[in-house]
């Protein structure tokens, strides 16, 4: 037994007999296995990325005295918040905004904190009659939809203000889900009165269009309820319904009169009940499988709370949606899905899985050849214990499962039994050269001590080579991140493993 033990011969001396280190390998293997269960799973990293815009107005201002009233304070007093990477400002007639992006990685609440209260310290420079300033921050985690879902009707047989009226239904039930943090409609036709005023008729009687809003806006107004007490001591309630309920109430307001002739509304504008017309967006859906092209449709986007797990929650929201299909179906809507990160992000894990139990066999079949059947199944058993191991401390780390974390564990694959292997070829050669019959628990011992220390500079080394990645910067730093934190977690815990379980193994089955 060698006097001058590294941590390798300590780890081997510790564990080689310990009745716990069988229970401990079982237990690591279970905290693998709940790793993959419980951590959230995801098509990509989310991105911390904080910004914000503040909007002060000064009715009457012209943007030249906006930009230097309002927006040069604020600019400069912003500039001293650490982390600004960037200032965009722009002028209006009664408003100014000055928009901040910081730096990527910053943390948004922070930010966000720092943002307001600057503002709010220096409220005494803007000038006399300026507004409350609004400060609104950017939130770019529930921009990126984890699931989206085209809503269309067949031949047309349902108008469009009807399916977007059916959809906002879903978009509110869909918003109390767990974990949903934004619900959000593109290409919706929202139902409205329109008025096509003629400009030949209304030049004819000599009014103009401010005329007619006013009249329109006077007449929709609703008076509210009035609750009082009169002299003989009697509650009297008065109460004025909306003037406009229908096509006809717009169609006879009295515009203006004419040599005392009234002039109606119809006199001088078509109106119609339809769908908001000045909104110029549509959204079509294209399907290869059918004659029918460019349909009409409504797409619902669901975002998801950073950190959370998008496969349970669109599991959540197409169990709803499967649960009214019934219903839609008989009001004439039917749906797509276009978008669904959760099946994405599960494929991805379950596909990681199954190829890395086929590296595992390759790995296995190829150590048969240079170790010995017995030896490549020692190394082969340590696989699932060092990526079990990996998955756990980076569930801890509250890092999620994406196709970054994917590919690290998957760089790193090759480097994992690199240190299994070099243990074990080193108990077998010393084996092999013992000529004192030494017992098989101290062959074990100082083989694994002997390699002890210059594998670990060799892996140290590995893992200074993702070090740097932990400095990039900006979008891609950010995106990467998995990769310098699983793969030198995965080195550290192959040593951790190689050390404790092959000479345990060894002793068993050699």
């Amino acid at each position: 037994m060698n006097s001058q033990e590294n941590i390798a011969g300590r780890l081997a001396k510790t564990f080689i007999d310990h009745p716990l280190t069988f229970i401990l390998s079982i237990f690591i293997l279970s905290l693998g296995v709940i790793s993959l269960e419980f951590m959230p799973r995801e098509e990509n990293p989310q991105i911390k990325v904080s910004g914000g815009a503040v909007i002060v107005a000064l009715p009457g201002a012209r943007p030249s005295e906006i930009k230097k009233v309002i927006i040069e304070p604020l600019e400069r007093k912003i500039k001293e918040i650490k982390g600004v990477e960037h200032i965009f400002s722009y002028a209006k007639d009664s408003v100014g905004i000055v928009q901040v992006q910081y730096y990527i990685g910053e943390d948004k609440e922070k930010s966000n904190l720092k943002l307001y209260d600057q503002v709010m310290r220096n409220m005494d420079l803007l000038p006399k009659g300026a507004m409350q300033p609004i400060i609104k921050t950017m939130d770019i985690d529930t921009d990126i939809p984890i699931a989206t879902i085209a809503f269309y009707t067949k031949n047309n047989l349902t108008s469009q203000t009807s399916v977007y009226n059916e959809v906002s239904k879903i978009a509110y039930e869909i918003n109390k889900i767990k974990n949903v943090a934004l619900v959000d409609l593109k290409g919706e036709k929202k139902e409205q009165y329109n008025i096509e005023v003629n400009a030949s008729k209304l030049s004819a009687y000599n009014l103009s269009l401010g005329q007619i809003a006013n009249q329109i806006k006077a007449l929709s107004l609703t008076t509210p309820n009035i609750n009082t007490n009169n002299q003989t001591q009697e509650l009297t309630i008065l109460s004025i319904k909306n003037a406009i309920e229908s096509k006809k109430d717009l169609e006879n307001i009295i515009i203006s009169y004419n040599f005392n002739t009234p002039i109606y509304l119809k006199d001088i504008a078509k109106i119609s009940r339809s769908f908001d017309i000045q909104n110029k967006k549509e959204a079509l859906l294209y399907k290869k499988d059918t004659l029918e092209k460019d349909i009409e449709q409504l797409t619902l986007t669901i975002s998801k709370l950073k950190g959370t797990n998008s496969v349970t929650i669109n599991e959540n929201i197409f169990k709803y949606i499967d649960s009214i299909k019934k219903d839609l179906e008989n009001k004439n809507i039917k749906f797509v899905v276009t978008r669904d990160d959760g099946y994405t992000a599960n494929n991805a894990v379950n596909s990681l899985v199954q190829n890395l139990l086929i590296s595992i066999v390759i790995i296995a079949i190829l150590l048969i050849f240079s170790l010995g059947f017995k030896e490549a199944m020692i190394v082969s058993l340590l696989v699932p214990m060092i990526l079990s191991l990996t998955l756990f401390i980076g569930f801890m780390m509250d890092e999620t499962i994406n196709r970054i974390t994917l590919f690290a564990l998957i760089v790193s694959l090759g480097m994992l039994v690199d240190a299994a292997i070099i243990v074990i070829e080193n108990i077998v050669r010393h084996k092999k050269e013992d000529k004192n019959n030494l017992d098989i628990k101290i062959i074990s011992i100082n083989a694994t001590n002997e390699i002890g220390n210059a594998t670990n500079i060799a892996t140290i080394a590995i893992i200074m080579t993702f070090i740097p990645m932990f400095f990039v910067g900006g979008m891609m730093g950010q995106f990467m991140h998995p990769l310098p934190v699983f793969v030198p977690i995965a080195l550290i815990v192959s040593l951790f493993v190689a050390y404790v379980f092959t000479p345990y193994l060894v002793r068993k089955f050699l």
